[in-house]
């Protein structure tokens, strides 16, 4: 029988497993979960033939090393990367034939945060609550990738895309970012609300799937003390003590005490996913749908 399944021969700096996450279980304090770049994901499955809830890995800036048991199709997208099969250039954002045995790299991300490996099948790890996402906040679903890890792979859906190259938009030179106001913005001063969509933030080394951090003019609060926790939304941009806005991403806490400001469009939060720590970010109001 063949043995369906990928040794991790190096897990990079933080390598997880995603797929379209858990959403509907806030109300058990599980966050959603999911690919941050839930294109990118949907891109690489595509690519190799799989339904577009199949997991896949997601690299942090340093990407990683596996080698399958079986030949496989794969694809590597999201942040662009170098990809090679057993020390041979290959295809980067197409599908990618992997001998059984081979020794498949994706690189170091040349830029963005994340690339994405998708493989015929899926990640086969056990589902949670109906998910195969690592969490990173409940630590529910597999943990992230170690050396000398094997993961198995479900068995193979259509054949892969026949094309030679698909396109991906580029990382974030600036992220722009649209966000409805509220619904705690009057807990903030009419300065700080100005400053808060007029004045350029950067992206914090202190980022992570939880949350993006910012740096930049901290926003004066009209009130003071703290609010009853209250749920949080994906999107949802908290202002803690600090006064630095934080953008909650899939890993998100179901619950907060610090009021937020405003809430980000869920079609921007992608490139949130790949902006790298210093990157301008502008918040822009938008009217409520």
């Amino acid at each position: 029988m063949t043995d369906r399944a990928l040794a991790v021969v190096r897990a990079g700096a933080l390598t997880t497993v995603q797929d379209l996450g858990r959403p509907g279980h806030a109300h058990l304090g599980v966050p959603r979960s999911g690919a941050l770049d839930a294109p990118a994901a949907a891109l690489v499955n595509r690519l190799v033939g799989n339904r577009p809830g199949a997991a896949v890995l997601e690299t942090t800036l340093t990407g990683c090393a596996v080698r399958p048991r079986s030949d496989v199709t794969v694809a590597v997208g999201g942040a662009p990367c170098a990809v090679t099969v057993d020390g041979r250039p290959a295809a980067w954002g197409a599908p990618v034939r992997v001998p059984a045995g081979a020794l498949l790299e994706a690189g170091p991300a040349r830029a963005g945060v994340r690339s994405y490996l998708g493989v015929c099948g899926g990640i086969a790890v056990e589902p949670v609550l109906g998910s195969r996402s690592t969490d990173l906040l409940s630590g529910l679903g597999p943990v992230p990738l170690t050396d000398g890890a094997v993961l198995p792979l479900g068995t193979p859906g259509g054949p892969p895309a026949r094309v030679d190259a698909a396109p991906q938009p580029a990382p974030p030179a600036e992220l722009v970012l649209r966000v409805t106001p509220g619904p705690r913005d009057d807990w903030f001063t009419g300065r700080a609300l100005r400053e808060f969509t007029s004045r350029t933030y950067r992206v914090s080394a202190a980022s992570n799937r939880i949350g993006l951090r910012t740096e930049g003019p901290a926003l004066e609060r009209a009130r003071s003390g703290e609010l009853p926790s209250e749920g949080m939304v994906l999107g949802a941009v908290q202002v803690p003590p600090d006064g630095r806005p934080v953008v909650f991403l899939a890993d998100h806490p179901t619950t907060g005490g610090y009021p937020v400001i405003a809430v980000v469009r869920s079609a921007d939060l992608p490139a949130a996913a790949q902006a790298v720590p210093g990157t301008p970010v502008r918040f822009v109001a938008v009217r409520r749908r």
